[in-house]
């Protein structure tokens, strides 16, 4: 029977330049989809999974993302409390209940391996989920209770792929090949990050940001990093392909009945605000309507 997973790593330490200048005082991580900032996506998605350990690597300028999801002041208490507005005060306390959370300062060189590296002591001899804190995926089930229904079933590792639609994709993500198991299931054999065009891919099954990871992982991880060279990224896809070289399972999971927003550039950003704008409860109808008298 598998391990189960109740730990995570969200990697949230980067400087979000594609946003100056709003990310010179705000991370782009707490940037918000109209009430929400967009980590809290990812955390209530990592949740609804079952996740009670969140471990949060971030940077010298991130400390707002800790008072995020630290227990509101006394002096916001007080003010929500006599202004009898009780049940925005209910709303925002339960957002430091949602987990365990922890804080890591990012070191090491520049890639997406360093944040999973700096979280190993946290993390031990168990499997866990790696995300990035500026796209997530809105799913039902969510993205990652697909990921660990699948952990569950098959073992090994497994990586959220949604399907390249467009040229551009196979420049943005990286697309796995191997044996489908099912239409929406491939067993892993090769990894291409960014492989560029569709002829030079394996599949249509992009590697986008979600992963369900057996701790094995690290030691290649630490393995890569003593050969890797000054002024080169670090990235976790070449210790991925050595541990599938070397036997170990990994699996690509087609996100079923989902949307993946990816807000790390201006316009995916605003298109997602847009999405959440017209389906949110209170604000939904009316903002529909605006679009609607709107003229181009």
């Amino acid at each position: 029977m598998a391990q189960k997973v109740t730990k995570a790593v969200i990697a949230a330490a980067g400087f979000g330049t594609r946003f100056l200048p709003q990310t010179k005082a705000m991370p782009k991580e707490m940037l918000p989809l109209v009430d929400k900032p967009i980590i809290q996506y990812v955390v209530e998605e990592l949740v609804d999974a079952g996740i009670e350990d969140i471990i949060i690597v971030t940077g010298y300028h991130k400390r707002s993302i800790e008072d995020h999801f630290d227990y509101l002041s006394a002096d916001l208490r007080k003010n929500l409390k006599d202004s009898g507005k009780l049940q925005i005060l209910d709303k925002v306390k339960r957002i430091s209940d949602l987990a365990n959370f922890a804080y890591i300062r990012q070191k090491g060189p520049y890639g997406n391996a360093t944040p999973l590296i700096n979280a190993e002591h946290l993390i031990g001899d168990e499997p866990f989920v790696f995300a990035f804190a500026d796209d997530f995926v809105k799913a039902e089930p969510s993205r990652f209770k697909q990921l660990i229904e699948v952990h569950e079933s098959h073992g090994g590792s497994v990586l959220t792929c949604v399907r390249a639609r467009t040229e551009e994709d196979y420049s943005r993500y990286g697309i796995v090949g191997g044996d489908l198991i099912t239409p929406s299931l491939m067993d892993v054999k090769t990894i291409i990050e960014k492989p560029g065009s569709s002829a030079n891919a394996p599949s249509d099954f992009a590697s986008v940001s979600g992963y369900l990871f057996e701790p094995e992982l690290f030691r290649y991880l630490h393995e890569d990093e003593e050969k890797l060279e000054d002024g080169k990224e670090f990235i976790m896809q070449t210790s991925i392909q050595r541990m599938i070289n070397d036997g170990h399972k990994f699996y690509g999971c087609e996100i079923m009945n989902g949307k993946f927003y990816d807000t790390g550039n201006k316009l995916e950003y605003l298109k997602t605000v847009v999405d959440f704008a017209i389906a949110h409860e209170e604000l939904g109808e009316d903002f529909k309507a605006y679009l609607r008298d709107l003229r181009f």
